[in-house]
C-alpha cells in the first residue's frame, strides 16, 4: 500500500467513525423521529407514483402500471375546454384578492394590537379576534346562508323592517370572490396575526425608548421601527401564500356553490372533483391537478428568487 492510499483511506476511516458515533449518541432522537419520518413517506411521497395517472389511460381494472400511456393527451385536453379560462381566471381572482387583503390586515392588526398597553384588555381583544379561527368550515358556510339569505336571512329579515330588499348576495357570481374572501378575512385575520405578534415581540425595548426620546409618535415608531423589523417574516410568509396561490380553499367553495353563482365559483380543484370523483375521469382530474401543482412550484420559486435577491430573505 502506498502512502498516497494510505492518506485517502485514513480520513474515510475516520469520517465512517464520527458518523457512527453521531448515530449511537442521537439514537434516541432517531428513533423518535422514525414515526413522523414513516409517516411522511407513506403519505405525502409513496402517493406521487399516482402521478403517472396524468400520462396513462388510467384504468382500474388494469391499474396504474398497466394502463396504457398517453403522454400529454389529458393536458391538452385541459387546455383546449371550455372550463380552462374560467377556472384558472376565477381561481387567480380569487387568490390575489385573498392575498391582496387576507396578507395585509393581519400584519395591521398584530401593529395595531402591539400598541395596546392595558394589557387586561390586550389579551381580551387577541382572545376575540382567534375565535372565529376555531369554527370549522362547514358552520362557517352555514353562518353565511343564514346572515346572507335573499328570502329568510338575517340580514334580509333586518332590512325588511324598513322595506329594503335584500340583493342576492350569495347567488350572483360578480360577489362571490368578495363573500369568499371577506369571511374568510374575518375568520382567519386574528390567527394569521400571531406570527407577527410574536416577531414584535421579540424586537429589543430599547429601540421604543430610544425613539420616545427622541419625540417620535407610536404611529411613527411602527413605521421606522415595527415594519423594517418585520420584513423577514413578512417576506417568509408572503412566499408560502404565493407558494399556494392556486390551491384555494376547495371545501369553501363548494359549499358556497350554486346554480346562480357557479359562472363566478367554478375553480380549478371543483373542477377538478367533478371531473375526478363524480365523472370518474382519474387520468384527466390527475392531469389537472399536476398542472396546478407545477404553477404553484413555479411561482413559489420565483417568488423567493426574487425576495432573495430584494430582501436577503428566502425560503431556500
Amino acid at each position: 500500500m502506498t502512502p498516497t492510499s494510505q492518506v485517502k483511506i485514513l480520513p474515510k476511516k475516520a469520517k465512517n467513525s464520527r458518523i457512527k458515533e453521531r448515530l449511537k449518541n442521537n439514537t434516541s432522537l432517531y428513533i423518535l423521529l422514525a414515526p413522523a419520518t414513516i409517516l411522511l413517506i407513506l403519505f405525502a411521497y409513496v402517493p406521487m407514483y399516482g402521478l403517472l395517472m396524468a400520462f396513462k389511460d388510467y384504468s382500474p381494472a388494469l391499474g396504474v402500471s398497466g394502463s396504457p400511456w398517453v403522454g400529454f393527451k389529458w393536458f391538452i385536453q385541459y387546455f383546449n375546454s371550455y372550463q380552462f379560462w374560467p377556472t384558472i381566471l376565477n381561481t387567480l381572482k380569487i387568490a390575489v384578492y385573498s392575498i391582496v387583503f387576507g396578507f395585509t390586515l393581519p400584519i395591521a392588526l398584530a401593529l395595531i394590537c402591539n400598541q395596546i398597553r392595558v394589557q387586561a384588555f390586550k389579551k381580551f381583544f387577541q382572545v376575540t379576534t382567534y375565535l372565529p379561527h376555531f369554527i370549522s368550515t362547514m358552520v362557517m358556510c352555514g353562518m353565511i346562508l343564514l346572515f346572507l339569505s335573499p328570502s329568510n336571512g338575517l340580514v334580509a329579515n333586518f332590512l325588511g323592517i324598513f322595506n329594503v330588499k335584500m340583493p342576492d348576495v350569495i347567488g350572483n357570481p360578480n360577489a362571490f370572490a368578495s363573500l369568499y374572501v371577506w369571511s374568510d378575512i374575518w375568520q382567519h385575520v386574528g390567527w394569521n396575526s400571531i406570527i407577527y405578534l410574536a416577531a414584535l415581540s421579540a424586537i429589543d425595548p430599547t429601540y421604543y425608548e430610544a425613539a420616545t426620546m427622541d419625540g417620535a409618535s407610536r404611529l411613527q415608531q411602527m413605521i421606522k421601527i415595527d415594519l423594517p423589523l418585520l420584513v423577514p417574516t413578512m417576506m417568509i410568509m408572503l412566499i408560502l401564500a404565493v407558494g399556494q396561490l392556486l390551491n384555494i380553499g376547495f371545501e369553501k367553495v363548494l359549499l358556497l356553490q350554486n346554480p346562480l353563482n357557479l359562472s363566478g365559483s367554478e375553480i380549478i380543484s371543483t373542477y377538478v372533483y367533478k371531473v375526478g370523483l363524480k365523472s370518474f375521469q382519474y387520468s384527466y382530474s390527475t392531469a389537472i391537478n399536476l398542472f396546478q401543482t407545477v404553477i404553484n412550484l413555479v411561482i413559489l420559486v420565483t417568488v423567493n428568487f426574487i425576495s432573495r435577491r430584494l430582501t436577503k430573505t428566502g425560503l431556500f
